[in-house]
């Protein structure tokens, strides 16, 4: 029998960039909020002369042990699912801070379009441009209504930018001016002028000068060390959950955070929670902490996992359409890009940051005409410097032999001779795109893993296509020799190569209880005392890196839960 602790006011599952948020805002406000995180406790001291490649990117020293815990996977319904048993396309972090520490800082928000995508598509191009299975939705706000939240998570987090000519309109200007102009990003700059395209700084949150945040945090400057993605930042200047809102939490003096404390269950009466329960890894005791209100604020999967062996919600039905939770689950389509080689240039590649780019959004979100393409929506096109390290880059010409004496030459000679654009597509949701509980395979606790059913469809082949016939242009405007290689060829989905770790989906937001899971507060229909924040709540896929807009999101959240809990309770929407 689980212990039972004393009531709180809000318990907090995950404690990354949602959960450090919400507990930063509900404390300020005089809340007793508990988080409980699954992994250790962290700190910037940890990361102290550690530029170590092989411990943290090849062999993740700051990501989920998939032999506890791991995912499934299946292309289509009619096939088994087996566990991912190694990482490759995307990487589950774990750990004080979640994925918010060993991210890159790409701080994009997500187009006006993409709020609307269903009733914008139609009303410009009519319903037949939806293609059958497609189950793209309105998400239930707009990007005006979102645009105060986008402003509070860029000034806490400082980020570094300039305005995006085709994006959004801004209340203010970012807080921090851009990261340097490299001599390859001018380059992609002046290339893509001349092809009368917008180019724009990429918006990070590694800082370009010191920076004090209006909770008063201050952190210094990126050193562009080229150690970001995968990386803690042992100067603070990478904004991450443990350097901005964790701290503010804390000294209030009224959160409380439990490490190694793995949540398995949600706890709940008729239509409102009572608090979950939770295993201590360390010990195995298992524990019961009631709460008036809770907050998930794990990554994707564990959002949908978690409300599905709770029996919270209504899980999604493939076969009917039926159900929400597990719903739209999207990725993204990284493929489409090129490779240019330069003989006649070096660059100092092996020096950057995780968000040192420059990028053009003319092809992205309906900023383009679509009426003669076989797609919807599009990718941010971009260059990006974000620090070659040695073991994982080593990028030749094709045709070099794969060993020997060419092939040491060519990697010695293109190791700064080589840039690349890539392209970030969108991921539209399908009908038969899910997420449930695997029928067969257990985690270390004997409970089902979550199961993706998902692979690349039409749209996204037509898609990956287009964008890298442009990044094709632009390297070749760019000056890049004969040597030029363009990735248009987007096959099935492979699990095993890394491309990002940009899942979205699963309780998605919208304006309706038949069609989505939460409100525009990401209160859950079905539960009014549940809030889940995250990536879950998109209802499909932008072509941007997702951490700006499940920030503004996770602000909107906290100002819901403060709402309902000075009304006593009740649907906020």
């Amino acid at each position: 029998m689980a212990r039972k602790l004393p009531k709180v006011d809000v318990v907090v599952v995950g404690v990354g960039w949602g959960g450090g948020i919400i507990a930063s805002e509900l404390t300020k406000q005089g809340l007793n909020v508990v988080g409980l995180e699954r992994g250790k406790e962290r700190k910037t001291e940890d990361y102290f002369m550690v530029h170590d490649e092989l411990r943290y990117a090849l062999r993740y020293e700051m990501m989920q042990d998939l032999s506890k815990e791991t995912i499934t996977f299946r292309s289509k319904t009619n096939v088994r699912a087996l566990p991912m048993r190694s990482y490759g396309s995307f990487l589950l972090g774990t750990g004080l801070g979640g994925s918010g520490v060993h991210w890159n800082g790409q701080t994009f928000r997500f187009l006006p379009y993409d709020f609307e995508i269903r009733s914008k598509t139609i009303e410009r191009y009519g319903e037949k441009k939806i293609p059958d299975g497609m189950t793209i939705q309105d998400w239930g706000i707009t990007y005006d209504e979102l645009e105060p939240y986008f402003d509070r998570f860029e000034q806490m987090a400082g980020i570094a930018g300039e305005e995006n000519p085709l994006g959004g309109k801004r209340s203010k200007p970012y807080p921090v001016p851009p990261m340097k102009t490299t001599p390859a990003l001018r380059m992609f700059g002046e290339a893509t002028k001349k092809l009368k395209l917008n180019p724009f700084m990429m918006p990070s949150a590694n800082l370009s000068e010191a920076y004090t945040n209006p909770d008063g945090v201050s952190r210094a400057a990126c050193q562009y060390c080229g150690f970001c993605e995968r990386f803690g930042c042992e100067y603070g200047a990478k904004a991450d959950p443990v350097v901005t809102v964790i701290p503010i939490a804390k000294k209030s003096g009224k959160f409380e955070i439990r490490t190694h404390s793995h949540v398995r269950r949600i706890l709940h009466s008729g239509n409102k929670a009572t608090g979950v329960m939770y295993t201590d890894v360390t010990t195995g005791e298992e524990i019961e902490q009631p709460a008036d209100i809770v907050v998930l604020t794990s990554y994707v999967f564990n959002n949908s996992r978690l409300l599905l062996l709770s029996k919270l919600g209504r899980p999604y039905d493939p076969n009917t359409g039926k159900g929400v939770i597990g719903k739209n689950y999207a990725y993204q389509v990284i493929r489409g890009g090129a490779v240019g080689f330069f003989d006649d240039r070096e660059f100092n590649v092996f020096a950057g940051a995780g968000a040192l780019g420059m990028s053009i959004d003319d092809f992205n979100g309906d900023n383009f005409d679509h009426s003669d393409l076989n797609f919807i929506h599009g990718a941010n096109i971009a260059i990006s410097q974000t620090g070659q390290r040695p073991i994982a880059n080593n990028k030749v010409p094709a045709g070099t032999p794969s060993w020997g004496k060419e092939f040491k030459a060519a990697s010695i000679k293109y190791y700064t001779r080589v840039l690349s654009v890539g392209a970030q597509g969108a991921s539209m949701p399908f009908r038969h795109h899910f997420l449930d509980l695997d029928p067969t395979y257990k985690d270390v606790f004997g409970d089902p893993l979550i199961r993706i059913t998902y692979d690349f469809e039409e749209q996204d082949r037509q898609l990956a296509q287009y964008c890298a016939d442009k990044c094709g242009e632009i390297i070749k405007a760019m000056g890049a020799t004969d040597k030029i290689e363009i990735n248009r060829k987007l096959g099935p989905y492979d699990i095993t190569p890394y491309q990002s770790t940009h899942n979205t989906g699963g309780v998605i937001m919208g304006a309706s209880t038949e069609t989505s899971a939460v409100n525009h507060y990401l209160q859950m229909w079905d539960a009014e005392n549940v809030f889940v924040v995250g990536a879950s709540a998109f209802a499909h896929n932008s072509g941007y890196n997702p951490t700006g807009t499940m920030g503004a999101l996770s602000y909107r959240a906290a100002e819901g839960i403060l709402k309902y809990s000075k009304s006593g309770g009740g649907l906020l929407v």
